[in-house]
């Protein structure tokens, strides 16, 4: 875990109230795919975790939507301003699980955190197929960065708008991509509901409320087959054998 200060590059609206934000610092911290990071809010005693959706050596784009005063404060911070960052937290995805194709599965504010392992899976000459859902076209985010990452990229929404009408699983079902890992994030019964038809082993990275965001306090603890687990710390990343579900 390492502490540093950020210079703002880019905090624009990218659509329905979700926030692009780039993050430069002269401090070259190397982050892990499926890593989070904490953000401190000028005014704001708790920091906010927020998935990385891609970083290099001093460099983190975050994906947030607004959703109170934290994230309302944070959406009208101006390019130039800094902000203060954890970094190095969190367990993250292990792309050496995947012998040749991934499966990747996303679920709204979920494909960001999963945009990272996209592109480590093309840096390692290994395939990826994305099935990204979304509740209507409005809502549809990413999807041109999965595709320039490599990825094979199937949109589905809930009211058929763009891609394919309906969920997930049902892009699963009729699609039948080849895979022979997998790699998941989203709302926990969209999670729940692929776990019983994933054919392989896989990960899931947890979306939880937490406090500390570092370990200390317990507030994002779940229960695992392996007894107790923090999500801050244990994970966000869990493996489908971790999961009673």
């Amino acid at each position: 875990m390492e502490k540093g200060l950020y210079t703002i590059t880019e905090n624009r609206e990218v659509t329905n109230s979700i926030y692009m934000l780039t993050l430069q610092s002269e401090e070259k911290t190397k982050c892990i795919d499926g890593e989070f990071v904490n953000v401190t809010i000028p005014g704001k005693y708790l920091k906010r975790p927020i998935s990385i959706m891609e970083s290099a050596p001093g460099y983190v784009k975050l994906l947030y939507k607004v959703m109170g005063e934290g994230t309302s404060l944070l959406s009208k911070m101006n390019i130039g301003e800094n902000v203060e960052l954890l970094t190095g937290l969190g367990k993250g995805f292990d792309a050496s699980k995947t012998q040749k194709k991934a499966l990747l599965i996303g679920g709204g504010m979920g494909v960001a955190a999963l945009l990272s392992i996209a592109k480590r899976l093309s840096k390692d000459k290994k395939q990826c197929c994305a099935i990204l859902g979304f509740g209507s076209k409005k809502d549809v985010i990413l999807e041109k960065e999965f595709r320039d990452a490599g990825a094979q990229v199937i949109i589905t929404t809930i009211d058929g708008t763009h891609g394919m009408k309906g969920l997930v699983t049902n892009a699963i079902s009729t699609q039948q991509p080849e895979y022979d890992f997998f790699y998941a994030c989203g709302p926990m019964p969209m999670m729940k509901a692929v776990h019983d038809i994933l054919s392989t082993s896989g990960e899931y990275s947890l979306e939880e409320r937490m406090g500390c965001g570092a370990g200390f306090c317990y507030g994002c603890s779940i229960e695992t087959n392996h007894g107790p687990k923090r999500v801050c710390k244990d994970g966000p990343v869990f493996e489908k054998e971790d999961m009673l579900w």
